[in-house]
């Protein structure tokens, strides 16, 4: 939702902040619109919420792979970003913020990647409607080949097709300068709840869940995962409570570090 718009005579310029909210919600509801205004308070720096078409509707019918796209324009757009920005993701907006960081061609980098609850490594509790977004990232590890060949999102998303395989997203992604990951400790929506830190189940089992550290996305590196951790540049959080629940301190202690200065300082050639 967020991105920091601040105009000012000196030489030095904020990095712009956006919010993706979830699902069924949209940038004018009341509890988004209070989270977007506690980013900016705490911060001290502006942001905007990014809406995918109509909002609610779109959230649940719009294809995530055209989701990703909306939103990839409408940052393009964006002249306030062309140094860069950062992003505050929610549940299946981490997911939508993620597409726009690998396959947005053209657009400004992202810098900080915040995640709050994002079904990274899928999901197995969703609508199985081929109609509705969350299909795009449904993973059943009993049905794993079904799920390469039918899902139409989450594969790509994770560079998880041996034959498409995109070495730019690898780039693109392992580009951030910091990516934190917040699970929700009492999730009950997300299954397993580690998929907020790219934690699943193993190929073929429902049993026990990998860390994020030993699964193949992260053990050969698909999208630069490991990349940006041996870099120190990963960060792997946890929230209290249950989906997307959290306090104004957990806002401060976890997200508003990585949202506050970050300028840019430019340096006058005038005399």
């Amino acid at each position: 939702m967020l991105i920091g718009v601040i105009v000012q005579k000196s030489t030095q310029r904020q990095i712009h902040n956006l919010h993706f909210q979830g699902i069924a919600d949209q940038c004018d509801s009341a509890v988004v619109k209070n989270i977007t205004d506690k980013l900016i308070s705490f911060s001290g720096v502006e942001g905007y919420c990014v809406e995918v078409g109509n909002g609610y509707w779109d959230s649940w019918l719009m294809p995530m792979l055209n989701q990703t796209k909306v939103v990839c324009e409408k940052v393009k757009k964006m002249k306030e970003l062309k140094d860069g920005y950062n992003i505050v993701g929610i549940s299946q907006g981490t997911l939508i913020a993620r597409g726009v960081v690998e396959f947005c061609d053209g657009g400004p980098p992202v810098k900080n990647f915040i995640s709050i609850s994002g079904p990274h490594a899928g999901t197995t509790l969703v609508p199985l409607c081929k109609h509705l977004a969350p299909s795009g990232y449904l993973k059943l590890p009993d049905a794993i080949p079904a799920y390469l060949d039918k899902c139409e999102f989450l594969p790509l998303l994770n560079n998880e097709l041996p034959d498409k395989r995109n070495s730019t997203y690898k780039e693109r992604f392992s580009s951030l300068q910091n990516l934190v990951l917040i699970m929700s400790e009492e999730d009950g929506v997300l299954i397993p709840k580690e998929t907020a830190w790219f934690g699943y189940y193993p190929d073929g089992a429902s049993s026990p869940v990998l860390p994020p550290q030993q699964t193949k996305l992260y053990t050969e590196d698909w999208i630069g995962l490991r990349t940006l951790d041996e870099a120190g540049r990963v960060k792997f959080f946890s929230f209290s409570g249950g989906h997307v629940e959290f306090s104004d301190t957990d806002i401060k202690k976890y997200v508003v570090p990585y949202l506050k200065d970050q300028a840019l300082t430019e340096h006058s050639t005038s005399k």
